[in-house]
């Protein structure tokens, strides 16, 4: 196998071409509504992608990547429908497969991803979230051939770099040697906790249920405590200083039952003011049921619209507590650009690209800078390939918690054939449990155990079903 030895030291990396992709998508269907900022998710299209790629001694192998089409949050304009911000998504997808097909130089995957995300980006201007879908599912997919190509882990393949991190592509401001020392000492973790996710129309307590799901499976942020013991919580903000107030308030009266928890508050761009923020803070520092809460708060995520997040400094919220970019995390220089406003984290989403979350953990690691931090952040990950892939990145990133919501809204792998579920129960035994109507993520204690994620390829033992899928639309 030829390799390309530009990317620093002496790493040294294949080299690989993009031969083949194929776009499919599978309905889903929530089995609660999940308000997260002004939308409300019932049903979305899951994109899955077969990649084959071929080495230079024309070797070949397919690997494949699955993500949650989620409208309003890549592009949240109200004048756009769901129908029509999922059609974005497609697009992305479309436009980034006919980029990856026309390159016709054979380059490492980290080249090749960051190409494809410049190219694209450059077809479909004026939304760089959108426009990274496709490139990140296309980057996913490659790298799960590769390492079935060769015969290894993803975790293998990041840690002796040989996706090629470095040479051109890298941002200035990275250097390549210091990147394949960080690289070389992540550590994937056995287990991670889970940090359960609190929609906006989740019901508290159980006598707070109106119409009962009766699936089985938690409805109320009670249920979920006493079937999965999370001590992890992310908390959704409205924006609206009484509502959130009187939510909080029901959530901390639950919460303080525990012996301790710790929890995120997610503003999705709620706030339109720094001021709307401080009052709210102000009065939840000055209400003694709310104490515990209070202490309990690891950091706030994204507040402000990413349209005035940039221009809206911090202040003196910033000396009050940690807070976190992510719908405005949307390029290279969009975390640097933040710590000049008071921002000291990042999140880390498979849907923005793995290399971008390998950047900024490199980053953080060797700038130097104390305080700074990195988040695991979710869009939904369904169980199967999407969530697995997702909690191999954020555990060898070295991430304690991750946010986990997909097995909550939706049932297990529904919309998988039975073949699909009972090949992934199969190969990841310690990942899932056998529910009423199939697997189901197990949650133990508060932790998934995610040791069978070191299996050959990305985080799979197992390919999904494309024979049951529909074509993209």
């Amino acid at each position: 196998m030829s390799l390309d030895r530009s990317i620093g030291g002496s790493v040294t990396a294949p080299r690989i071409r993009i031969v083949e992709i194929d776009a499919f998508e599978r309905e889903i269907s929530l089995r609660l509504p999940f308000r997260f900022g002004a939308a409300t998710l019932e049903k979305a299209p899951q994109a899955f992608l077969r990649v084959r790629v071929e080495d230079e001694e024309g070797k070949t192998a397919v690997g494949a990547a699955a993500e949650l089409m989620v409208p309003k949050w890549f592009d949240k304009n109200p004048a756009l429908t769901p129908a029509q911000n999922v059609d974005q998504l497609r697009g992305s997808i479309r436009t980034a497969a006919d980029a990856s097909l026309e390159a016709s130089a054979p380059a490492t995957l980290f080249a090749a991803a960051r190409l494809n995300e410049m190219e694209t980006a450059r077809r479909l201007p004026g939304n760089p979230l959108a426009a990274g879908f496709g490139p990140s599912l296309i980057a996913r997919a490659a790298l799960d051939a590769y390492c079935r190509l060769a015969g290894i882990s993803f975790f293998d393949a990041v840690r002796s770099n040989l996706v090629g991190v470095g040479g051109p592509m890298l941002p200035g401001d990275v250097d390549p040697d210091a990147a394949s020392a960080v690289l070389a000492g992540l550590r994937p973790a056995d287990s991670i906790a889970a940090r359960h996710t609190i929609g906006l129309l989740d019901p508290i307590t159980e006598d707070e249920i109106v119409d009962p799901v009766g699936d089985g499976l938690p409805e109320s942020l009670e249920a979920v405590i006493a079937r999965y013991g999370n001590r992890w919580f992310k908390i959704k903000l409205s924006g609206a200083a009484d509502a959130d107030i009187d939510r909080l308030s029901r959530i901390a009266a639950l919460l303080d039952r525990l012996p301790d928890y710790r929890v995120t508050v997610d503003g999705n761009e709620q706030f339109a003011t720094a001021d709307a923020l401080a009052a709210l803070l102000a009065r939840i520092a000055a209400m003694p049921r709310l104490a515990r809460l209070r202490a309990a708060i690891a950091f706030v995520e994204q507040p402000f619209s990413r349209g005035i997040t940039m221009e809206t400094p911090l202040g003196a919220l910033a000396s009050q507590l940690p807070f976190l970019i992510d719908e405005s995390d949307d390029g290279d220089g969009a975390f640097a650009r933040a710590r000049r406003l008071g921002y000291t984290g990042v999140s880390s989403k498979t849907c923005k690209g793995i290399y971008r979350s390998l950047m900024k953990a490199i980053r953080i690691r060797t700038d130097g800078v104390p305080g700074l931090f990195l988040s695991g952040e979710d869009l939904t990950c369904q169980a199967g390939l999407a969530v697995q892939q997702d909690l191999a990145l954020v555990s060898l990133l070295g991430l304690s918690h991750v946010e986990r919501n997909g097995h909550h809204y939706v049932a297990g792998m529904q919309g998988a054939s039975q073949a699909e579920q009972a090949r992934f129960a199969a190969a990841h035994p310690d990942l899932y449990e056998q529910g009423r109507d199939g697997p189901l993520l197990s949650i133990r204690d508060g932790r998934i155990a995610i040791a069978s994620l070191g299996a050959v390829g990305y985080a799979s033992d197992a390919l999904p079903d494309f024979g049951s899928m529909k074509p993209l639309s």
